[in-house]
């Protein structure tokens, strides 16, 4: 039998939903007897070298490559799942969304923030290399489909896991309030 393929990748956040995913603790080792990772931190397989049965998405769309990052998931992978806060809503990352600029933004964090101590030519990074920042942060079902929502910052380990064994047995998910509950 094959087993399913899982892709994950983290765009615009904190990481803070991989991590979700190593607290699996000892289920790591049940879920790699259940599926095979391409694209992930957890193998370091750093792209997506097939088509994937499920992508796992964290963080939101700030950039240009964020962008093209997400519609690389959604194109290769059949069921696209969206974990954590800044998928689905922006997260922290989109408080910037609130501010007037792109170039107010980089003024603050590069030139007046209390905290900038080294930067006296005030110089902002602006390298060709560099990605192109979006007028503002984007939630991913804004710029493709996503099949599943997985909440919280980071969800639970136990809420992962549940989803992901749920979604590769081809069983209803039946998830615990307790899944849910933020302290």
């Amino acid at each position: 039998m094959n087993k399913p393929l899982i892709a994950t990748t983290s765009l615009a956040g904190c990481f803070g939903c991989h991590m979700s995913i190593m607290d699996l603790d000892d289920r790591i080792l049940q879920l790699i007897e259940l599926i095979e990772f391409n694209k992930s931190p957890i193998n370091d397989i750093k792209t997506l070298s097939k088509e994937c049965d499920i992508g796992i998405i964290e963080g939101g769309c700030a950039n240009s490559d964020n962008i093209r990052l997400l519609k690389e998931f959604r194109k290769n992978c059949r069921v696209l799942i969206a974990v954590g806060e800044c998928a689905i809503m922006g997260g922290l990352p989109a408080m910037r969304n609130n501010s007037a600029s792109i170039s107010e933004c980089l003024q603050e964090a590069y030139i007046d923030c209390v905290s900038v101590q080294a930067n006296d030519e005030g110089l902002i990074p602006n390298d060709e290399e560099l990605p192109m920042l979006l007028d503002q942060v984007y939630p991913c079902h804004e710029i493709v489909k996503i099949d599943y929502f997985i909440p919280g910052c980071a969800p639970r380990a136990d809420l992962i896991w549940d989803v992901l064994t749920a979604l590769i047995s081809g069983k209803k998910m039946e998830l615990s309030y307790e899944c849910f509950k933020f302290d």
